[in-house]
């Protein structure tokens, strides 16, 4: 006898009690996943859009807002630094590479960030279309931002502030020149142009030279921040203590300082892991339950198919199939939540926001997912098919 065929035909017949039993397994499974997935996807992207930025340089203030603000683009800048001072420690032997950038607008919540071409190369980007901004009040747009409608030769006007609902600058309008290729990084959702776009719209320009080269340092002028490239590792020793203590400035690690968010955000993730971890140990008990109560009014059939010819060991199988069935069920189903939520929850986040999170990207700790059938239906089936394998069908079968 088909012992597959039994086990289901034999979880139809309780599919109300069942489906509970399976709902809670997914559950929990569906929270793990989620939670791979989010940390996965977090952890990703924090680490590709710090990529080639080893050193920030800002005012001071919150080490930690200086590279959510400046490396993320997740939080508002904790000030302005002299552009001479920055000038000072980018032209620092320590230093390979030094990309200014300047904060304060947005157009529909994209951050407008004035900076110079270092920046694209930093991050390896290619033009979809168009070229980079030649003079003042020309835009590159990254591809996020393109698909919201910023298309190539698009004129928009940024407003006030990091977040959409500032006073417009109507008399400053912005034309897209360039269309940035899909990055995956930062850049994708940000508009790019010259310093001198963003100081004419917030400073007296009088005294400045459109029609100079755009080299990123002005005397008179102000930046959010400086974003610096190590040109060996004992710079990352040195500089960031000198700027620290012989300056009004403050220097801050991308790598330390997300590492130290993780670590915040890790304390959350353990919380709902552990609750994840009760909701499975839950269905496992209901499972066990279930397998162990059904047994007592199911014990004249179970003798019955002994006296068939169905082995004890095969009545074993048949009980941990069961049991198999009802938890392997119950992962699938979780983990295709799981991925449904946070595909959901990518959805629903605005397109300027900062993390897009995919339900269609499966990570390799989600491999260990598929062990917890095995697990969950032998220790649910455990003790019920050691009752059933002591019992003695004659017996069962002269009791009525």
């Amino acid at each position: 006898m088909n012992l597959w065929t039994l086990a289901v035909a034999d979880l139809r017949r309780y599919r109300l009690s069942n489906s509970l039993h399976l709902l809670l397994m997914a559950l929990g499974v569906a929270l793990i996943t989620a939670l791979l997935l989010l940390a996965s996807q977090i952890a990703g992207r924090f680490a590709r859009d710090a990529a080639g930025v080893d050193l920030v340089v800002g005012a001071k203030g919150s080490p930690l807002q200086l590279i959510l603000s400046t490396v993320y683009h997740l939080d508002i800048p904790t000030g302005n630094i002299p552009l001479d001072e920055a000038r000072r420690w980018a032209a620092n032997p320590m230093v390979a590479s030094a990309t200014p950038i300047s904060l304060g607008d947005n157009a529909r919540g994209y951050r407008i960030v004035g900076t110079t071409p270092a920046m694209l190369e930093r991050y390896g980007a290619r033009f979809a279309s168009g070229r980079i901004w030649q003079a003042p009040m020309e835009a590159v747009v990254g591809a996020d931002v393109a698909r919201d409608g910023f298309r190539q030769d698009a004129r928009f006007a940024g407003s006030h502030g990091l977040t959409a609902g500032g006073h417009v600058h109507a008399d400053h309008p912005y034309r897209v020149v360039g269309v940035l290729a899909p990055t995956h990084t930062v850049l994708d959702r940000l508009i790019l142009t010259s310093l001198d776009s963003v100081w004419a719209i917030h400073a007296d320009h009088d005294d400045h030279d459109d029609d100079a080269p755009d080299d990123g340092y002005h005397a008179d002028q102000e930046i959010t921040a400086l974003l610096l490239r190590y040109r060996s590792p004992i710079a990352a020793i040195s500089l960031p203590r000198m700027i620290n203590m012989q300056s009004k400035l403050q220097a801050a690690s991308p790598a330390f300082e997300t590492a130290r968010l993780m670590q915040l955000l890790g304390l959350g993730f353990t919380t709902l892991k552990a609750l994840a971890g009760v909701l499975l140990l839950t269905a496992a008990l209901s499972i066990f339950i279930a397998l162990y109560t059904a047994l007592e009014p199911r014990r004249y059939e179970l003798a019955v198919l002994r006296s068939l010819g169905l082995s004890r060991g095969r009545l074993v199988v048949l009980l941990w199939l069961q049991a198999l069935v009802l938890s392997g069920a119950g992962t699938l189903l979780g983990v295709l939540l799981g991925h449904f939520a946070i595909a959901l929850l990518g959805a629903l986040s605005p397109q300027a926001s900062g993390i897009r999170l995919s339900g269609t990207i499966a990570v390799a700790p989600e491999l260990g997912l598929l062990a917890l059938p095995l697990l969950v239906g032998t220790l649910a089936a455990a003790l019920p098919a050691w009752r059933a394998y002591r019992s003695d069908p004659a017996t069962t079968l002269a009791d009525g």
